[in-house]
């Protein structure tokens, strides 16, 4: 509990009845939450913050669970009103106390953030590339014949799944399916045996078409995703890319993309990031790891 001109303030659970508050508070400080993303994020995890009297929610935190010993913490907002109280800190703790302690909990730091999320046991183990455009224009890709594209069909779901978990690191499947009902397109990869062998995403958010993730086998299939997500979008652009893909990330640049920062990944109860099979060229989003 904190005091700010003798209020009490406790921290909660949130839920859907608070959507709209949490839009004002991720706008306050810049960030680009819409009502689909929030939803998505409530559905497949948990929101804390803390409320005014009045209802005006002035900090929030969020931890997605994923399947077996993994979740993800994200969305970590306190109103510049009230910070200096502890409210980011609290919060988090909230995040880290709803899990396992032996579950090994991911987040993707800001600068200013970093010191709280120190002081809370997490440590760097990698970074994150963020990519924006402001105008995609791509070349003609080299035709691929011993792959397709094609538009994704729920009885691929298990295929899909067992790819991202190989690629992410754990088996997400609450979540794919939440962000499988949310996004824009979805596109998966064939082989000559109509078997799955990647897949894409694109969401679009209240500024940018988000693109991800993308699970491939190559950067080449990785590419040919990216195009196809991105192609007919008249608009801004983003695209978050896990390190180790350098020529993944020279393609994007011939199409317009910039890098404008490279957050680190920071984890709590592991000392290094989980296990992946380097077949992830773009994460969903920031607050899913």
């Amino acid at each position: 509990m904190f005091t700010e001109d003798r209020v009490v303030l406790k921290a909660e659970q949130l839920n859907d009845n608070d959507v709209s508050s949490l839009i004002e508070l991720s706008s306050s400080v810049g960030w680009d939450y819409d009502d689909h993303e929030i939803k998505t994020i409530l559905s497949s995890g948990k929101i804390y913050g803390h409320k005014t009297p009045e209802g005006k929610i002035v900090s929030s935190a969020a931890i997605i669970p994923y399947d077996t010993n993994l979740a993800s913490i994200g969305m970590v907002i306190v109103h510049s009103d009230y910070r200096g109280l502890g409210l980011g800190k609290a919060v988090t703790q909230q995040c880290i106390a709803s899990v396992s302690k032996k579950t090994s909990i991911m987040l993707i730091s800001t600068d200013e953030g970093k010191p709280l999320y120190e002081s809370l046991g997490f440590r760097t183990v990698d970074v994150v590339h963020k990519f924006l455009c402001e105008n995609f224009v791509c070349e003609s890709l080299e035709v691929n014949y011993e792959f397709t594209l094609d538009t994704y069909k729920v009885e691929g779901f298990h295929q899909m799944m067992e790819l991202d978990a190989a690629a992410f690191g754990d088996q997400r499947s609450k979540f794919l399916i939440n962000r499988i009902e949310q996004c824009k397109q979805c596109i998966v990869v064939k082989d000559q045996n109509s078997q799955i062998i990647g897949f894409g995403l694109s969401v679009q958010g209240p500024i940018n078409l988000i693109i991800g993730p993308i699970v491939a086998s190559d950067f080449k299939t990785a590419a040919s995703i990216m195009k196809e997500l991105a192609s007919n979008h008249h608009g801004k652009l983003r695209i978050d890319v896990p390190s180790g893909h350098h020529d993944f990330m020279t393609f994007l640049h011939t199409c317009g993309f910039n890098k404008v920062n490279d957050p680190p990944i920071m984890m709590k109860n592991s000392s290094t990031m989980p296990n992946r099979n380097q077949k992830l060229y773009a994460i969903a989003a920031q607050v899913f790891g």
